[in-house]
This record gives C-alpha cells, structure tokens and sequence, in this order.
C-alpha cells in the first residue's frame, strides 16, 4: 500500500499537487504531520489520519471533523518530529511504500533532518517538494531503479545514502555514473538528461535522486 505523508514546508502548488495525486495515488493512505494538514486540504485532500503535537494547525476546531481515534497527539516536547512519527504510523499501518509531500524551504535544520529519513532502514521512496521530485533508490528493493522523461537538458542530481558500498549505472545522461568512486561526501550534481529521458539503477547500496518538479 502507498502511503503519503503531508508535512510542513513548501510543497507544490495544490493543482500540480491534485492532478498528480490523481494519477499516480489513487488508493493511497493520507497522512497529515502537524501543518501538513492545511497542505493536504488545500489540494483537496481529507487526511485518513492527522498526527503530531498540532502547534502549527492554526484553526484547531477543524480536528473536531476527524473521529478523535484518527488525531493522535503528541507533547509538543518530544523525542521525535512530527514527520518521523507519521513515517512510524505509516509503516505502522502496513504501507509498504511512502512519499513525503511538503518540507521543501523554511529552516536548514528541519531539511537537514527530513534528508535523514532516506539514511534510515526505513525510508521512504519519494519526497516532493515545491521545486524538486527527489526519488530514493535502493539496490536490496524493488525501488533500486528510476526511469522518467523530462526537458531537453533537464539536471539530475545524484547523493548516495546509507553505508555503503555503492555503484549506479545510468543511461541518457551526460555524464555516465557506472564506475564513478561513490563514497560518503562525493555526489554527482547538475548532470543532464541530454534528450530529456534517462534511467539511474542502483546496483549497490542507495542512492537520492533530484530532478525538478
């Protein structure tokens, strides 16, 4: 099952956030972390669950719509942000694949912190920001490959993640990434879909992907 967490920061534009949502989520579990509820509204989206310590969800009478069992709240002083506890729930809840939608701009801090989701043994497959679609690709998964069509010269960027050891192949880039020496600290940045489509493949370890949105 999909499950796709709403979480605070700049997301896209509700209409660009709508016609994806209905053509690639449909059956999808909705997940709404703190302000991310107001995200998901806004692109017509009523959240199966809200969780978080709801300090950021201005007009707090709109919870009362939800069955109180579908609000979970959480101290606002706690271990955990409001995003980890929705990645939890969701895996919790049995969804074998999540996308974060949201985080985009705001504190240095809070994306640094969204970024170490994709490090973790669960992690998810997607983050959407208001410019960016990031892929995580996996070689030990059924995500260890990304192939899309883009712009004439769109820019891929590349980010290993986890431990180690890596290796990637790729095809319709400019500069190939088989045989590159991945290590923690080397990325390959602004490469290019030279004809707009291009397939990055995980052949070991992990790997963050950014193209625009």
């Amino acid at each position: 099952m999909l499950g796709i967490i709403f979480t605070g920061g700049q997301g896209p534009k509700a209409q660009v956030l709508k016609g994806l949502l209905e053509t690639e989520a449909k059956g999808a579990m909705f997940i709404a972390a703190d302000s991310g509820f107001q995200a998901a509204l806004n692109a017509g989206v009523k959240p199966d669950w809200i969780i978080g310590d709801m300090d950021s969800i201005e007009d707090q009478s709109r919870l009362s719509a939800w069955p109180p069992e579908r609000v979970i709240r959480h101290q606002h002083d706690k271990d955990f942000t409001d995003t980890e506890l929705a990645l939890s729930l969701a895996v919790e809840k049995g969804c074998e694949d999540i996308w974060l939608i949201g985080g985009g701009g705001g504190r240095i801090d809070h994306l640094f912190a969204i970024r170490s989701l994709f490090e973790r043994e669960l992690f998810p497959s997607r983050w959407i920001t208001d410019a960016e679609n990031i892929y995580c690709i996996d070689a030990d998964t059924t995500h260890n490959e990304l192939s899309c069509r883009l712009a004439v010269n769109a820019r891929i960027s590349v980010f290993p993640l986890g431990s180690g050891p890596w290796e990637a192949i790729s095809k319709g880039l400019k500069w190939p990434l088989a045989g590159l020496p991945w290590d923690r600290g080397f990325f390959g940045l602004s490469n290019v879909a030279v004809d707009g489509d291009f397939s990055v493949k995980a052949e070991a370890g992990r790997f963050m992907v950014i193209i625009p949105l």
